[in-house]
């Protein structure tokens, strides 16, 4: 890819998007392209081009890797496979990759295994604090069964539980976006293949289920441009991603989100909000390596406007 291939897509005034194009290699993943999601990518590209060129122009590789990552619910699987159309209808090979195929347990164990984590440390924190009684033990139990053990608002009654709550928490952080749950050296290893220019890679293919998981040999011999959808391609583990998209949405709003696609009605569990929290504060604490930064209405923001936003 050469930079006057790029130069020449500016200024870039948009591309029909048909009914179904191609999407992430997330096994089972549903991506509904929407027309929000369309007006959040046709405001990113001409920006990720000029992200590009100033790739190109560092001489490094002619192969640039895009990671769009942001919380739960904010698009990144559509606008990442948005933005691999526009380029390939552009003339540019591109390929998405969806992050979610490389956690170490499938989703039904990792979801057990984050619940794990907080409630050893959370009673493992009681023990410590010498906070423990049979009553206690038994009442925590019960909030446990009743999948409420995480809820803040348990210490209104109950401020014994701080440690609980507290230790929980503290070993939930230390495990969610990590090595412990991710394989960051293996996407950071496909990375790093696709800046070498290596024609075809393995990658990896994950289900919902102990036999859903295997490898695809793929070919990146015609791929200039590699998206990577995933809540943390912006991690300081994951090496090599070159231009960094960060689908921004405050707490409020993932709330909301969550709300309005509720079918039930019911909102979701104490533990699952405090997964969302935690999500929340690693991206956060990101953000400032972001080349582009999108507010959840579809607005740029640079990134002192976006220190505003989430102060």
């Amino acid at each position: 890819m050469k930079k006057e291939s790029l130069e020449a897509l500016l200024p870039w005034t948009g591309i029909q998007v048909p009914a179904d194009i191609p999407h992430g290699d997330m096994p089972g993943d549903k991506v509904e392209i929407s027309e929000e999601h369309i007006r959040k990518a046709t405001t990113i590209f001409p920006e990720l081009i000029g992200e590009m060129i100033k790739v190109l122009e560092k001489g490094n590789s002619e192969k640039i890797v895009v990671a769009v990552c942001g919380g739960s619910g904010v698009g990144k699987s559509e606008i990442a496979s948005l933005l691999a159309f526009y380029l390939r209808e552009s003339g540019i090979g591109a390929y998405t990759l969806s992050g979610d195929n490389y956690p170490h347990r499938i989703p039904m164990y990792n979801d057990a295994e984050r619940l794990k984590v907080f409630r050893e440390a959370g009673m493992r924190a009681m023990a410590k604090a010498d906070a423990l009684t049979k009553e206690r033990v038994e009442i925590i139990r019960d909030f446990q069964a009743k999948e409420v053990d995480a809820d803040q608002g348990l210490l209104q009654e109950n401020p014994w539980m701080a440690p609980y709550l507290e230790g929980g928490r503290a070993a939930l952080k230390d495990y969610l976006g990590t090595p412990n749950e991710t394989d960051f050296d293996e996407v950071s290893d496909i990375i790093k293949a696709f800046h070498q220019g290596q024609s075809s890679i393995y990658l990896r293919r994950m289900g919902r289920d102990d036999t859903a998981l295997w490898y695809e040999k793929v070919d990146f011999s015609q791929v200039d441009v590699l998206l990577v959808e995933w809540t943390h391609g912006n991690s300081d583990y994951l090496q090599g991603v070159d231009i960094p998209v960060l689908l921004n949405s405050t707490p409020e709003e993932t709330l909301a989100h969550r709300r309005a696609r509720n079918r039930d009605g019911k909102l979701d569990s104490p533990f699952t909000m405090m997964v969302l929290a935690l999500e929340q504060e690693k991206l956060h604490h990101q953000a400032k390596k972001a080349k582009i930064i999108l507010s959840k209405n579809g607005e740029l923001l640079s990134f002192a406007e976006y220190e505003k936003v989430m102060a």
